[in-house]
């Protein structure tokens, strides 16, 4: 690219016989004139290739989050909803306390153990329904599992669910998160592994799930 600009400059700016008036201002404007001209080429052409360049290595803006193509969702009508209305609170709130009260599954102890007492008690199912549990595995990370309450199904592998205590630090944690994407990745599709988007706004690891335990009738119809 050098040597092209090189010989360019070389090309424009080599002397070159004119017949102009041996003195007086007439022959120093007829040099200065052509010098401008050529000087103006040369600016233009350089214009010209740097945006080329601009254009060609400039990234596309990425409107949604860049691993698994889910949308800000900021926008999501929630249906009129079977979740159960929760009283603002300053205290530290752990996952369970909230999920069980809004969405009327009366299940206590920690969230791993909840799948099993649910158990010929409330239906249990691999699909999201507005206002079931989604209810996490335990696992190294996770030493007492997570529950968290369907508030919206986007689509077969997207939902939008409200939790408590899923922060990373002293300002999130103990804190209730609304309208929070989750996806699956589940090969069959049935919501046995789920990656649920944090306070920084990304998704974090892949969590194995028990599924989903679904509100018992009288709350759904109630609401």
């Amino acid at each position: 690219m050098i040597g092209f600009f090189g010989v360019l400059r070389k090309r424009l700016f080599k002397t070159r016989r004119v017949t102009v008036p041996e003195s007086g201002p007439f022959k120093s404007s007829c040099l200065l004139g052509e010098y401008r001209m050529r000087l103006a080429v040369v600016i233009g052409f350089c214009m010209l290739v740097s945006g080329c360049f601009a254009s060609a290595s400039t990234p596309k803006p990425n409107s949604g989050l860049e691993s698994d193509g889910v949308s800000t969702v900021t926008n999501v009508s929630l249906p009129s909803s079977r979740l159960l209305p929760f009283a603002p609170t300053d205290e530290f709130l752990q996952c369970v306390p909230y999920a069980r009260a809004v969405s009327g599954i009366e299940i206590y102890g920690d969230a791993w153990t909840w799948w099993d007492q649910a158990k010929n008690i409330y239906n249990r199912g691999k699909k999201p329904e507005v206002g079931a549990v989604l209810a996490l595995k335990k696992t190294s990370r996770l030493k007492y599992g997570h529950v968290a309450v369907v508030a919206a199904i986007l689509d077969s592998r997207k939902i939008m669910v409200n939790h408590a205590n899923w922060g990373s630090d002293s300002r999130t944690r103990g804190k209730v998160h609304y309208r929070q994407p989750v996806v699956d990745v589940s090969p069959n599709n049935d919501w046995s592994e789920v990656r649920m988007m944090n306070t920084i706004g990304t998704f974090g690891r892949v969590y194995p799930a028990h599924g989903f335990i679904y509100q018992p009738r009288e709350t759904a119809e109630v609401q």
